[in-house]
């Protein structure tokens, strides 16, 4: 270095005395914006040096930085990754505690409100067999459960009980192939048989022929003739109808599994119920109120219908004779006198009127007074059986009937009596 300095020490001397001449004129001169070139020259020089470092700087420094910040990032997250997975949980637990506690309310209002006397029961297990559709129950013969009773739910039927344990029973579903009860059709009253497919999507009616009429979306209830659902229970509603060689295949959807299984009600003593009535939309259109029954004709208020016709009429004079007897049609014992239908009042005209005595008056001889007034004679009965001309024989002669002699009266009215010789 001191080699260079004294060997070129004039020349590093006049390089020294023009940078520090640009230097002073820099310094002196200003551009057009009021900078001086001297801060320009420097800023210019320095700027990319500056940007170099901040990159060097952004992507060791700050990576280190990132890094540790993110070590409290990550560490919150999985905090809070836990928490929203226990608050699933417990949504959920609330969801299906929601729902048990639904079913159990309807479970009790329908037990309140149906005639049966039925008992609660929870499903606790499921059938090992493969084809085999059974569940257990948390029921027993200790609550009072016996093999043979039906198990139903709020929508439906669901099964009976094949086995009575002192802690819980076996409950053969509807489903099951090996499965049977009695139903009935709502609209037209068919009588049937309920048979399990092996599978929870549809059940089978049997030993319907073809010539009932069954309709797609008719409900089916049970109709007691099993001897083990109660009457009235519905079943499910009809999917397909097919006609088979001889009888009908009618697949039906079963109402009492829609909702799952989850609690259900044994029956423990039945009541039938009526079938419901099919709902028959009303078309809208208003109909005024019956007439007043008349006063004045007890006897056609008494006949229904906007036609009265002689069979109407018949029937109303049998039920007043029957009043008028105190005689009750189809309640009054065998050993009771039945009514004398002589009182009807077609039949009293049609009688011929008994014969009138006619008292012997023998005249006082001492006072005789005005002659007592004639009895007027009844009219005389058209015969009841007049037969008709045109059955008679033709070749037969037609005899005139003898013309009919009226007595002669005497002055008391007295048919004279012929003269003795």
């Amino acid at each position: 270095m001191e080699f260079l300095l004294n060997r070129y020490r004039n020349l590093t001397v006049l390089l020294v005395v023009v940078a520090a001449q640009l230097l002073l004129i820099a310094y002196q001169v200003k551009t057009s914006k009021d900078v001086p070139l001297l801060r320009l020259w420097a800023v210019t020089a320095v700027t990319p040096v500056e940007r170099i470092l901040e990159v060097v700087r952004r992507n060791t420094w700050g990576f280190v930085e990132d890094y540790f910040v993110l070590i409290n990032t990550r560490s919150q997250n999985d905090k809070l990754r836990k928490e929203v997975g226990q608050l699933k949980l417990d949504n959920q637990y609330l969801r299906t505690e929601l729902s048990t506690a639904d079913r159990a309310r309807a479970l009790s209002v329908f037990q309140s409100r149906a005639p049966s006397k039925t008992l609660a029961a929870r499903i606790i297990g499921n059938g090992t067999g493969a084809n085999s559709k059974v569940v257990f129950v948390d029921r027993g013969s200790g609550s009072g459960v016996e093999g043979g009773m039906a198990v139903v739910t709020p929508d439906g039927i669901v099964g009976k009980v094949v086995a009575a344990y002192p802690t819980a029973s076996l409950v053969l579903l509807i489903t099951d192939v090996n499965f049977g009860a009695g139903v009935i059709s709502q609209k037209n009253r068919v009588h049937g048989t309920l048979k399990g497919q092996g599978h929870d999507g549809t059940v089978l009616v049997d030993y319907i022929q073809n010539e009932e009429k069954i309709e797609i979306g008719e409900w089916f209830y049970t109709s007691g003739d099993d001897r083990i659902f109660p009457k009235g229970f519905p079943v499910g509603q009809v999917t397909a109808v097919r006609s088979g060689r001889n009888l009908k295949e009618i697949y039906v959807t079963p109402s009492g599994f829609q909702g799952g299984l989850e609690e259900v009600l044994i029956v423990l003593e039945s009541v039938h119920q009526p079938i419901p009535d099919v709902e028959i939309s009303s078309p809208g259109i208003k109909l005024t109120a019956p007439p007043p029954e008349s006063q004045e004709n007890p006897a056609s208020s008494q006949t229904s219908g906007m036609f009265t016709t002689d069979a109407d009429r018949l029937k109303d004079q049998y039920k007043q004779v029957g009043e008028a007897q105190h005689h009750a049609y189809g309640q009054n014992p065998y050993t009771s006198t039945p009514p004398d239908f002589s009182k009807l009042p077609g039949l009293r005209e049609a009688q011929p009127p008994a014969a009138v005595a006619v008292p012997k008056v023998k005249p006082a001889m001492d006072n005789p007074g005005p002659p007592p007034a004639p009895t007027p004679r009844p009219k005389p009965v058209a015969p009841l059986l007049i037969t008709d001309p045109t059955d008679a024989d033709p070749n037969e002669p037609v005899l005139a009937a003898p013309p009919r002699r009226e007595p002669k009266l005497d002055e008391f009215g007295q048919p004279k009596q012929p003269r003795k010789p």
